[in-house]
Parts: C-alpha cells; sequence; structure tokens
C-alpha cells in the first residue's frame, strides 16, 4: 500500500458532534449497535439481490447471501460481514464520512443537554453505522463492490477525521471489525451475542451466522458412540421474511424490531397494520405508523414511500407511487405477487396494478388511524402533534377519501381554553345547538389571535361552538372540506352572517330598532371611505367590538391571500366589506358627529382597526398611527 493510495479526511462536522453525543448519549442502550450493524449488512444483501435480477455475473459464484458474526477474544475484536453489494472509495467517503440527510442543522438545534432526551432524537435522526463507536474505540471497515476489482480500507478512532486506503479484498461485500473498548468483553460472548441476534433481527429474511465449533465423537457413560459435529457456520435467526408469516405467528415485539428495521428508527411505531390481499391484486402490505415525524419531513426533496419486494425480492427503497404525499409518514413495505421483477419507477407511475395497491393501502392506512383514535386517544394525540399538518393536506388531494380524512382531523374550538388541538369534526357536531345547521370556523395567523376575533363575539353570547385554525395549511384545506356529515362548513369571517334557526324573532326585531337610530350613518361612511371598501353594511355578529370586516363569499379571504403571497403566487386585488355595531356606543357617537373631516378620520380610524384585527397588518401602518393621535390630542384638550 503506497503513500499515494492512502488518504486522511476529516468528517463532515455533524458527523464529529453526532459521535460525541451517541457515545455519551446511548451507553444506557449499547446493544442496539449490533441491530443497527446487522440491519445494514440485510440491506446490503438485498440491493445486491435486486441488481442481480439483470446482471447475474455480480453474485460472482456466490449467490448464498448472508450476515457472519465472528469475535476474537485475544484482540478484542468483534467482525460484522456480508456478501452483499459493497461499497467502492466514493461510497465509502459518500457513506461513512457524512451524514447525507437534509435537517442536520435543525437537528442539532433541538438538542437539550438532556441524554434521556437527546438519545431519542438521535433515533429520530437514523445514524445506523455510527452506532459502533458507543462499543469501540477503533472501527475498520474492509469493503469491495460487486462487479469492481478493487477493495477499499476505511478506518477510524470516531473522533476529527477517518484514513481510507485502497486494498486488495479476495471476495465482494463488506467487513467491520470493532475494536472493542477495554470495558465491553461482554460483547465477546458468543452467548450474550446470539441473544442479542434473536432479540432484535430473527426477523432478518437472510441467514445471520455464527461459528459453531467442532464437537468430537465421543462415548457416553454407558459406552454408546456419540456422534460428533463439524465446526461450521450455524444460521441463529429464523431468516423467514417476517411479513409472509401468518398474523398469529408473530408477537407485537417482533412487530415492533421489524419496524425499527424497516424504518430506521430506534423508537417503537405507534400502531401498525399487516395484511395480505389476494384475488385480482394478490400482495402483502405490512403498514407502519412512527411516533416522530422526521426532521426533513417538509422538504421538497426527501425521498419517501415504501420498500417494495416482488415475490421476496428486494426491488426499491421508498416506492412513493403506493402512498399519497398526505400519508407519506407510513412506513412499510409492499410485496407483490403481479408486478414483474424488472419494474421501474416509471413502469409503476401509470400501472393499473399499483393504483390497485395503492388504494387499498391508503384505505388501509385511514381506517388504523380511525381505529387508534377512537381507542387510544393519548396516542393519537401524540400522532396528530407530529403529523396533523400533513394530514391536512388530504382534502385536496384525495378526493375519493375527503370524508374519511375528515374524520381524523383535530381541531382548537371555543369550547377549550387549551391551546391543544383535539375536537373532532364528529365530537363538534354532538355539541351543535339545537337548529344549528352549519359547523362554524375561524381561520387566523396564530392561535391568539383566532380565539380573540371579534367575529366570535356572537357566538360566544349564544354559546355556539368555533373550531379555531390557525396553521398555514388551513385556509387552503378548507377550500376543498366543504362539508362533513351533510353539515355545511361556514367561515365566521366571510360573507353576511345568517345564524338560521338559532336567532329569535324577539332579537330580529330589537336589531332592526337599533339599525333605524343610526339609519343615515351607512351611506355616510360608503361616502368618505370611497374605493377602500366594497361595502359598508350594520352587523349583529359584534357584541363588544365596534367594527369587522369580512371577505365576500366570491373572493379571496385574507389568509388565502397570506398564502399565495408567501408562494410568490399574484394575489388579486379585492376589496373588503366594512361591517359596523349598530349598537356600540363608539358608532353611536359616530352617528351624532357634525363635523365631516372628524367624522372621515374617525370612519378610517375603525377601518384600520377592523382591518389590524382581521389581517395583523396594514398598508399603512404610520397613516393610522397618524390620525389615531390626532384623535387622542383632540380628545386630549
Amino acid at each position: 500500500m503506497t503513500a499515494a493510495e492512502k488518504q486522511t479526511l476529516g468528517f463532515q462536522t455533524e458527523v464529529k458532534q453526532l459521535l460525541n453525543l451517541m457515545i455519551h448519549s446511548l451507553y444506557s442502550n449499547k446493544e442496539i449497535f449490533l441491530r443497527e450493524l446487522v440491519s445494514n449488512s440485510s440491506d446490503a444483501a438485498d440491493k445486491l439481490r435486486f441488481l442481480a435480477l439483470s446482471n447475474t455475473e455480480l453474485y460472482d459464484g456466490d449467490a448464498n447471501l448472508r450476515v457472519r458474526i465472528s469475535t476474537d477474544k485475544d484482540a478484542k475484536t468483534l467482525t460484522i460481514s456480508d456478501n452483499g453489494i459493497g461499497m467502492n472509495r466514493e461510497d465509502v467517503i459518500s457513506a461513512l464520512g457524512t451524514i447525507a440527510k437534509s435537517g442536520t442543522a435543525e437537528f442539532f438545534k433541538n438538542l437539550t443537554g438532556d441524554q434521556a432526551k437527546d438519545s431519542k432524537l438521535i433515533g429520530q435522526f437514523g445514524v445506523g453505522f455510527y452506532s459502533a463507536f458507543i462499543v469501540a474505540d477503533k472501527v475498520t471497515v474492509r469493503t469491495r463492490k460487486a462487479g469492481e476489482a478493487q477493495g477499499v480500507e476505511w478506518e477510524s478512532h470516531g473522533e476529527g477525521e477517518f484514513t481510507i486506503a485502497d486494498i486488495e479484498k479476495a471476495d465482494r461485500g463488506t467487513e467491520i471489525t470493532l475494536h472493542l473498548r477495554d470495558d465491553e468483553n461482554e460483547f465477546l460472548d458468543e452467548y450474550r451475542l446470539r441473544g442479542i441476534v434473536t432479540k432484535y433481527s430473527d426477523h432478518i429474511s437472510i441467514p445471520v451466522e455464527m461459528f459453531k465449533p467442532e464437537v468430537p465423537a465421543s462415548e457416553g457413560e454407558d459406552g454408546e458412540k456419540i456422534e460428533g459435529t463439524p465446526a461450521e457456520w450455524e444460521a441463529i435467526n429464523k431468516a423467514t421474511a417476517l411479513w409472509t408469516r401468518d398474523k398469529s405467528d408473530i408477537s407485537e415485539e417482533e412487530y415492533k424490531e421489524f419496524y425499527k428495521h424497516v424504518g430506521h428508527d430506534w423508537e417503537e411505531p405507534l400502531t401498525w397494520a399487516h395484511n395480505k390481499v389476494e384475488g385480482k391484486t394478490e400482495y402483502t402490505s405490512l403498514l407502519y405508523v412512527p411516533k416522530r415525524a422526521p426532521f426533513d419531513m417538509w422538504n421538497r426533496e426527501r425521498r419517501s414511500g415504501l420498500k417494495l419486494y416482488v415475490q421476496r425480492v428486494f426491488i426499491m427503497d421508498d416506492a412513493e407511487q403506493f402512498m399519497p404525499s398526505y400519508l407519506r409518514f407510513v412506513k412499510g413495505l409492499l410485496d407483490s405477487n403481479d408486478l414483474p421483477l424488472n419494474v421501474s419507477r416509471e413502469i409503476l407511475q401509470d400501472n393499473k396494478i399499483t393504483q390497485a395497491i395503492r388504494k387499498g393501502c391508503t384505505s388501509r392506512v385511514l381506517k388504523m388511524l380511525d381505529r387508534l383514535g377512537k381507542n387510544d386517544v393519548e396516542n393519537y394525540q401524540t400522532f396528530w402533534n407530529e403529523f396533523g399538518q400533513v394530514l391536512k393536506e388530504g382534502p385536496a388531494e384525495d378526493s375519493a377519501h375527503k370524508e374519511d380524512i375528515a374524520k381524523l382531523l383535530r381541531f382548537a374550538s371555543t369550547h377549550s381554553d387549551e391551546k391543544t388541538q383535539n375536537v373532532s369534526l364528529e365530537q363538534y357536531i354532538e355539541r351543535m345547538k339545537e337548529g344549528q345547521d352549519k359547523i362554524y370556523y375561524v381561520v387566523a395567523d396564530s392561535f391568539e389571535a383566532a380565539k380573540n376575533s371579534p367575529h366570535l363575539e356572537i357566538f360566544r353570547k349564544k354559546g355556539i361552538e368555533v373550531l379555531l385554525m390557525s396553521d398555514r395549511v388551513d385556509e387552503w384545506m378548507m377550500s376543498y372540506l366543504t362539508e362533513f356529515s351533510e353539515k355545511q362548513f361556514q367561515s365566521v369571517t366571510r360573507g353576511d352572517l345568517d345564524l338560521g334557526n338559532l336567532d329569535d324573532e324577539e332579537t330580529k326585531k330589537a336589531q332592526e330598532e337599533t339599525e333605524k337610530e343610526v339609519s343615515g350613518l351607512v351611506e355616510r361612511m360608503k361616502t368618505v371611505l370611497g374605493e377602500k371598501v366594497k361595502e359598508v353594511r350594520f352587523t349583529h355578529r359584534l357584541t363588544d367590538s365596534p367594527a369587522c370586516v369580512v371577505t365576500d363569499d366570491h373572493d379571496m379571504s385574507s389568509q388565502m391571500q397570506k398564502l399565495m403571497a408567501s408562494i410568490g403566487q399574484e394575489v388579486p386585488d379585492s376589496k373588503p366589506i366594512f361591517e359596523i355595531n349598530p349598537e356600540h356606543q363608539l358608532v353611536k357617537h359616530l352617528n351624532e358627529l357634525q363635523d365631516e373631516d372628524k367624522f372621515a378620520q374617525w370612519s378610517e380610524v375603525l377601518l384600520d382597526q377592523a382591518l389590524l384585527a382581521e389581517r395583523g397588518s396594514l398598508k399603512d401602518p404610520a397613516g393610522f398611527v397618524a390620525r389615531l393621535n390626532k384623535l387622542m390630542l383632540e380628545l386630549s384638550k
């Protein structure tokens, strides 16, 4: 090996931070390193099996894929080797020197210094190979990619740098040697290692082998000859694809451990569904809902989807064609009997079999979440807090399942002081007032703005529940979600307020009398406000505020305008409808004001106040401040 062949390189900054954190935060659960390394070896075997479908020469005469675990007690080393796809120099630098995953800055920003909490974050981030440094003070990786002649050796002490060099390696695949720390002798004990594999990796579909020493023939006490056994590699796991087994034969613990393997997650899943479908389309699905969202959930370039197998043969990771975008958090796998082994992403896109499987899997996930919401409120709230905003994309994306998705939605409401979104539409309908035929809601920039919106005043007075929405996606979602359970949705900030049977005749007569008292006010305001408003009219939706603005039924709401502007779309110009409360003392005072200049100033201040309460900003804040200051100075004289 020449000096030119060997390089010393520095770790990516995030890797250095991560290694230090893992060594200190995950020490109490250190045995998981073996699960992670065996899982990586299994993935490498799956990838080789897929590539060999079109190029059998990659097997190079060795098609029996396996993982082997061996120890050297004298050297204090533990080695995990496989005959999978292997890596070349470029692969090694990319995979072992870099965290090739978005969201790294967000990840480190969320670290707390609390080891218990940080260890969960590490699991959420998913960094399996680096767990080797929990028990090893040096790791050596020797690997050769299938179909290539040159081997590569990578070595590091898990500190600031690593070395990489070209080597000769007789066979393909990867061999990871852990030079164990002085106090980690337990991982040289074969019984201990077998126990870990049985606990975490029994579901791996290829054999995980350990060397079984020769047992010589012997003679029993009665003189009977006892046959010996030769030295051989022995599989210590079931080596049967878990999803192919009968559900009744699979324990809850096995399902959870398989999720950690297939989802590259260190936490248990919230729930899962395992189904075998027979008929026109035959496939097996094993679908999981994670506990936590990954840091790059909102990254457009992030790949998501299910692992795809065809007749037990691994085909691809992240097959996004089988799950709609609003369910992109679902992890798991599909095993189809109908798709061809040479299937590609392009073929999957418009394939009728794909469409049938996608439809079935979507329904299955929605039913799984519905059961979780009804049977385990606490865990469903955990799900909603993590993935609720993603699920809200559903009504726009999937009209066929709109009602099913709506059942899963959760909202804050005026019947609770909490910010928590925990009210379902079914609960809302159960609590509706007698005579109420609409589901009322308000959308604002924040929970506080929604909760304190002046548009809610009459609803609070009458005890009518209103859903409070403040997520960025809400206004867009509600433009597609028009009804639920035959009840129409009604924004309290849109159109003329009609409470229908909730308004009694006596109240209506009293309102008419009040409007007569200030009957000329509307026309005066229209004159002074001119083109700033679409219309001026009386309203009885207010009890404490003098005025508010609402959006015409056919115009784009202020929240939708903000959303469109934030993504660079041109926003059509629309004027608000200005509503005034004839019962408010300030409005009555304005009606009696004879000075037209002061009347105009007060009218504009009331309009700006209403716009500020509705939109959170003004086009001309300086003008509003100047008018307000002038009026306050006159009042102080």
